[in-house]
């Protein structure tokens, strides 16, 4: 039995969150902090209300904690998908209210799967990861620097800055790790990404954060969410070159650095870069595949719950 759902638009902006009902007509700004949600949410407890929000970053958290504790459901868009489908709608003005019309418009008609709801741990751990990023971001940029410098004082400072991100990635890394090891069930999921060739704490951080799909959608599946599926660019009798499009940045960048672990540590990895590495005009071509191939692995083992063997 399908359910008919009532598909409700809501724009997201640091500040507020504007929603459009299409049932009513109507228009509302809500503060987008948890309490002004949960309580606008109160209206639609016991009703088919299905809402549609744009993904953006750290400002649809409220609103997705929010949702999830009233037991309602949602869809977090691809942002580029809802501009491309308000421009398929011959949308070209953009306003907070407007969207929210166009995100109510894009559930009537494209009617996406619900998002599964938030993680609390896998929030958590998301977060210290982003600021690891950053970090590691800030240090690089450091060392840049200190290559470049030619004065005492300033290699001295630089050097004193780097020293103290140092400190701070170590303390984010013990921070990790105990958040790892405060859920058992990701602290078995990670246990069981690490065994895989090439992929080490990093790598499974990101997995276990940015890409909870991981182990419950098929293998073309997962790879279009990383970024690491080829996608056809034919018309006529023109054929183009296949090429990886979209996808999550973050995870993509991590398979990859692991990918090139795997195939210094498996034959079986090493095999696969090897004989399209023969074929391709560039040898990223072949990291690529083995990026996604290691994908397809690590999410095989996470649907049966095996370690890599």
């Amino acid at each position: 039995m399908t359910i008919a759902f009532d598909y409700i638009g809501c724009d997201i902006s640091k500040a507020y969150v504007d929603i459009y009902d299409p049932k009513t007509g109507r228009r509302q700004s809500i503060t987008n902090t948890a309490k002004a949600l949960a309580a606008f949410l109160l209206a639609y407890q016991e009703t088919s209300a299905f809402f549609v929000f744009e993904a953006t970053g750290v400002y649809d958290s409220p609103l997705a904690k929010a949702l999830a504790q009233a037991g309602l459901p949602f869809h977090r868009a691809n942002p580029m998908m809802a501009r491309r489908f308000a421009q398929a709608m011959g949308q070209r003005a953009k306003t907070d209210q407007l969207d929210a019309v166009m995100l109510a418009q894009l559930g009537s008609t494209l009617r996406p799967a619900p998002t599964p709801p938030p993680c609390p741990q896998r929030a958590h751990l998301a977060q210290l990861q982003r600021r690891r990023d950053q970090l590691v971001r800030l240090r690089a940029a450091e060392q840049t620097r200190l290559h470049d410098s030619t004065e005492r004082v300033i290699t001295a400072s630089l050097k004193q800055v780097m020293a103290g991100l140092d400190r701070a990635i170590v303390a984010i890394d013990q921070a990790i790790a105990a958040a790892l090891e405060a859920s058992d069930h990701i602290a078995q999921s990670a246990r069981m990404l690490t065994s895989a060739p090439g992929v080490g704490p990093v790598t499974a951080t990101v997995l276990l954060a940015a890409l909870p799909e991981l182990g419950q959608v098929n293998p073309k599946q997962i790879a279009a969410l990383a970024g690491l599926a080829p996608f056809n660019h034919d018309s006529g009798t023109l054929r183009g070159r296949r090429c990886i499009s979209g996808g999550r940045a973050r995870v993509r960048r991590a398979l990859y650095m692991a990918a090139l672990g795997a195939i210094k540590a498996s034959a079986r990895f090493r095999a696969v870069y090897t004989r399209i590495a023969e074929k391709a005009p560039a040898k990223k071509i072949a990291i690529i595949a083995v990026a996604r191939k290691l994908l397809v692995t690590l999410n095989a083992m996470m649907r049966d719950q095996k370690a890599y063997a």
